[in-house]
C-alpha cells in the first residue's frame, strides 16, 4: 500500500532504539523528513548515519524546561509518534514518589507538552495532522504473575533494580499500567478537542514485541508459554507489525480514524 507520506514532517520520541528506531526508518525510507528524539546521543549518531537527513534531538523528555528549550523551535511537524517511555518495576507497596514522578512525567506529561507543541504548529498553519501515541496492552489487562514488559519503551537509569529472572509480580506493573491506561483516556480527550482542527489521534497497544530486549526477555520457553497460551495467535508481536500499524494510522488511510486504541497484540485482549 502507498502510504503517501513523502513529503511531510515527522517527529518521533524515543527514537533510539526498538519501536522507535525502526518507525523512523520506515518513515526516512517513505520520504518523511524525520526529526529524531532521544536522551542518548550514540543511538542518534549511529541512527543519522543509517538515515542521512534525519534530524537529531538529543533531550531527556522527563525535563519540562529542557524539552521546550529542544522542540520549541522545532518547526513544522505534520507527525508525530510518541513513543518514548520509562519502564520502573516496583511492588505496589514499595513505589516510592521518584518512580511514581518520573513514570509520569515521561510517559503522560511528556505526551501532553509535545503533543501540544505539534498541535499548536498544526493549528497556527491551518494544517491537518496525525497524532500517533504508542501505549500498550498493559493499559486495559491486568496479567497476574506477569511482567507487562512494554517494548515501545525508551528504559530509563534507575536506582531501582529489576527482578534478576522469571516475570515480575503483577504488582509491579503497576506504574506501567497506569500510565499506559492514562494514556489511552488522554488520547480520546485529545482526538476530540483536535479532530475540529483535522487532527488525528489514535494509541497502538502493543503486546510483547521481539525488539532485542523483548528477545532477551522472552526467550525463555516457559516464560514466554505463560504469555503466548493466551495470545490466539500464538506468537509475539515482531518490531514490523506495530511500526506497519502506526504508519497506517499517520498515512490519510485512516482518515476517519480517531480516538481509536489499536491492539497488536495477536488477539490477546480477546482472551
Amino acid at each position: 500500500m502507498e502510504l503517501g507520506l513523502a513529503g511531510r514532517r515527522a517527529l518521533v520520541t524515543g527514537a533510539g532504539k526498538g519501536i522507535g528506531r525502526s518507525t523512523v526508518q520506515a518513515l526516512h525510507a517513505a520520504g518523511v523528513q524525520v526529526v529524531a528524539v532521544s536522551r542518548t546521543q550514540g543511538d542518534l549518531d549511529s541512527l543519522v548515519r543509517e538515515c542521512p537527513g534525519v534530524e537529531p534531538v538529543c533531550v531527556d523528555l522527563g525535563d519540562w524546561e529542557a524539552t521546550e528549550r529542544a522542540l520549541g523551535g522545532v518547526g513544522p511537524v505534520d507527525l508525530l509518534v510518541n513513543n518514548a517511555a520509562v519502564a520502573l518495576l516496583q511492588p505496589f507497596l514499595e513505589v516510592t514518589k521518584e518512580a511514581c514522578d518520573t513514570s509520569f512525567d515521561v510517559n503522560l506529561r511528556a505526551v501532553i507538552q509535545v503533543s501540544q507543541i505539534v498541535a499548536r504548529g498544526l493549528i497556527a498553519r491551518g494544517a491537518p495532522g496525525s497524532i500517533v501515541n504508542v501505549s500498550s496492552q498493559a493499559s486495559q489487562r491486568a496479567l497476574t504473575n506477569h511482567g507487562v514488559y512494554c517494548e515501545c519503551t525508551q528504559l530509563h537509569p534507575t536506582s531501582h533494580p529489576q527482578p534478576a529472572a522469571g516475570p515480575a509480580p503483577l504488582t509491579q506493573s503497576l506504574l506501567i499500567g497506569a500510565t499506559k491506561g492514562a494514556m489511552d483516556m488522554l488520547t480520546k480527550v485529545m482526538a476530540l478537542e483536535l479532530g475540529p482542527h483535522k487532527i488525528r489521534v489514535n494509541t497502538v497497544n502493543p503486546t510483547v514485541v521481539m525488539t532485542p530486549m523483548g528477545k532477551a526477555n522472552w526467550s525463555d520457553p516457559v516464560k514466554a508459554k505463560t504469555m503466548l497460551d493466551r495470545i490466539p495467535l500464538g506468537r509475539f508481536a515482531e518490531v514490523q507489525n506495530v511500526v506497519d500499524v502506526i504508519l497506517f494510522l499517520l498515512s490519510d488511510h485512516s482518515g476517519m480514524t480517531t480516538g481509536s486504541a489499536v491492539p497488536v497484540d495477536g488477539g490477546f485482549l480477546a482472551t
